[in-house]
């Protein structure tokens, strides 16, 4: 073997394939993901697309907090037991799982789609998941149950270390795209203010 040929094996970082186990142990491990958020909706009745943007936490022992800042303030918060969506800082609605289940279906699904939850996707979607190389990776769902297969056409996720994009085909021909940034890891604990936002009712 040439010289330079074995420098270069000796030097390039080895990328081990991804597997979706993989992801889901990555995800899981962290207690605590904060994120910025760009999201941008084409509606195809519309001429220009909509868009947003603001932070997000995903908290494994709490569940997901969307704190929208443009165009205008919204703040939703999904747990096992409720939703709290407050626009403009008017009075919150509050959902619960009792008297909207289906609600609370989709909460569960969207919380693992941030986690790469295996087994919460396998009874849901048919799952393609592939290893880009370099580390990257996406996943393609395609919904099974109802009501996920009258209202999503497909669901697409992509990423690296951290998942990075979201997509979502609605059945009317509607997408939704959304851009995670700016991961944090730390603090590992919600902070006090995230705290008193999860438990609002």
């Amino acid at each position: 073997m040439k010289l330079w040929s074995l420098l270069l094996l000796l030097f390039t970082p080895w990328v081990k394939a991804v597997t979706l186990d993989q992801l889901q142990q990555r995800f899981s491990a962290q207690p605590v993901t904060r994120a910025h958020f760009h999201q941008t909706r084409t509606i195809k009745d519309l001429p220009m697309p909509l868009r947003s943007q603001g932070e997000m936490v995903i908290a494994r022992e709490h569940g997901l907090l969307w704190q929208q800042t443009a165009p205008f303030p919204m703040r939703m918060v999904l747990t096992d037991t409720h939703m709290v969506q407050a626009v403009n800082n008017q009075p919150a609605q509050v959902v619960t799982a009792e008297n909207n289940p289906q609600m609370f279906q989709f909460n569960h699904l969207l919380r693992a789609l941030f986690q790469a939850d295996r087994q919460v996707l396998a009874q849901n979607f048919h799952i393609d998941f592939r290893d880009l190389g370099a580390g990257r990776w996406s996943l393609h769902l395609q919904p099974l149950t109802t009501p996920l297969d009258k209202i999503f056409a497909s669901i697409e996720l992509a990423g690296e270390r951290y998942l990075e994009t979201i997509q979502l085909y609605d059945k009317q021909g509607d997408r939704t795209d959304i851009v995670l940034s700016e991961h944090r890891l730390t603090p590992t604990q919600l902070t006090h203010d995230e705290r008193q936002r999860f438990a609002t009712r």
